[in-house]
């Protein structure tokens, strides 16, 4: 399984069904779903909105996105509840999955468990996820993803856990969890995870945080992963704060031709996003 350790990794999943999307018919075309933003800011949803559509103007592929800024009570969505294979971008709910566990007992990782969370989340590192996704098993993977009301993610079967299907919906959720107290993570929790993210190694860091003005925190986890059918998933969670703003973004992708195009893809979105939120 490659799920997100180098750039050439690819993996063709055996027997995994993968459904088939019609293809479009100019009838149908004018459908096709469009970026929807709300902001308290007079102005700024507008401009969200028009950014984020040229930016993806012209790109390849299916592009699902997620924006939410606290400061100005600012969401945008593109696709939020399309489902995505989650590739490496899973590894941030195993460990929110580990620590809500954890947080159930009262008690702290082990020595273990704190080594293979930090190779998971900084390094990508598949055989550590591979351990504490057995480890924790499905009944406690989907406990989490309950207690996070998590609804739309299904977890990957037979230890497939790169093969999660994921939302926009749900990942905006997630990021939140992280972001903000609640009852679900630990303070700790949540600041170890933010810690961890903010420690990815630099070769990882592509994706949301492009374009991020300078004075403002970085937290992000990247995915990517090739299969026979819909090409690449590229994929970008992040969360960003500074400057006056709270704020996270999820773009995920497939249908495309190479990691390096869906790396760009979600790059031309991020820019858009930090540009606006820093000039509002």
């Amino acid at each position: 399984m490659t799920f997100g350790i180098s750039r050439s990794a690819r993996w063709v999943a055996g027997g995994v069904l993968v459904a088939s999307v019609a293809a479009i018919t100019p009838a149908s075309a004018a459908a096709a779903p469009t970026v929807a933003c709300t902001s308290a800011k007079a102005g700024l949803a507008a401009k969200l909105k028009k950014d984020i559509t040229a930016a993806l103007a012209n790109r390849k592929g299916t592009v699902a996105v997620g924006v939410h800024d606290r400061s100005t009570n600012t969401t945008c969505t593109l696709r939020a509840s399309t489902a995505y294979d989650s590739a490496s971008v899973v590894k941030v709910t195993v460990l929110a999955a580990l620590l809500w566990d954890a947080k159930k007992t009262n008690r702290l990782l082990t020595t273990r468990e704190t080594q293979l969370a930090t190779a998971m989340i900084t390094k990508s590192d598949n055989a550590a996820t591979s351990t504490l996704w057995k480890q924790l098993g499905m009944t406690k993977i989907k406990g989490f993803l309950t207690a996070a009301k998590m609804t739309q993610t299904k977890p990957g079967a037979n230890g497939y856990w790169g093969l999660t299907q994921i939302t926009v919906t749900d990942e905006q959720k997630l990021m939140k969890l992280i972001t903000a107290k609640n009852t679900v993570l630990s303070d700790n929790a949540r600041a170890y995870l933010t810690k961890l993210m903010s420690k990815v190694v630099s070769s990882q860091r592509w994706g949301t945080p492009y374009g991020v003005p300078s004075g403002v925190s970085v937290a992000v986890k990247n995915g990517w992963l090739q299969r026979a059918t819909h090409g690449w998933r590229v994929h970008s969670v992040g969360t960003f704060k500074g400057g006056g703003h709270d704020y996270s973004i999820t773009v995920l992708t497939h249908g495309n031709s190479t990691m390096n195009y869906g790396i760009t893809t979600i790059q031309g979105v991020a820019k858009a996003v930090h540009k606006d939120l820093a000039a509002s």
